[in-house]
């Protein structure tokens, strides 16, 4: 929901950092594959209870993710970088909840189900709507420097690290926090189906 209104910020602050990165050769891909790798830690943290260790490997993700992009902008983008940055970051936002669960499984395996099933809600209806969006050819404004059609919600990705902030320094608040963020993730899915349905809607009953 504030994505486009953070996101000419983070350029700002990264971009520097990218230059640097750019200059000595490393490639975005390379950010991308990086920030993953840190992303992953955070599971293993989590599960040991590390919740302070968790949200700084989930910050280091997070800030790889801003400069791989930037850094792409830079040079010159890809459709596998495109790929990557979404693949991953779906990926990785599903094994935060994950980490909870194995810390706590008698307390947080059924809110951290819940909100992963919420999370594939979000993440199926904008990966659908995006591949669409291609095929008709749309382009969004919100988000120019997107290398594929973003579709934009009540939960997006700082909604979603918010969240995540949220879960590692409050951790005994896993359960509410979650199942209160999975209702916002299928009232997200709802409009994207709704929004789904009327973009694509005309074109199929013509083809009908």
């Amino acid at each position: 929901m504030i994505d486009r209104y953070l996101l000419p910020t983070v350029k700002v602050v990264l971009t520097p950092v990218a230059r640097v990165l750019v200059a000595r050769g490393v490639h975005p891909d390379h950010v991308t594959v990086a920030g993953f790798g840190l992303g992953i830690l955070a599971v293993p943290a989590l599960a040991m209870g590390w919740t302070v260790l968790a949200l700084v490997l989930i910050a280091a993700n997070r800030i790889a993710d801003g400069l791989d992009g930037t850094m792409a902008r830079m040079t010159r983008p890809s459709d596998r970088g495109a790929f990557l940055d979404i693949a991953l970051d779906f990926f990785f936002y599903a094994l935060v909840p994950l980490g909870f669960a194995l810390c706590e499984p008698a307390r947080n395996a059924l809110p951290a189900a819940v909100l992963i099933a919420a999370f594939m809600g979000t993440g199926s209806s904008f990966l659908a709507f995006a591949v669409l969006a291609e095929r008709r050819g749309l382009k969004t404004e919100d988000y120019p420097a997107k290398g594929f059609y973003y579709l934009g919600g009540l939960t997006e990705g700082t909604e979603t690290i918010a969240l995540f902030v949220a879960m590692c320094l409050i951790p005994g608040s896993f359960p509410w926090l979650a199942y209160g963020f999975a209702a916002a993730c299928l009232l997200t899915s709802i409009t994207r189906w709704r929004m789904g349905w009327e973009a694509f809607g005309k074109a199929r009953d013509n083809d009908g």
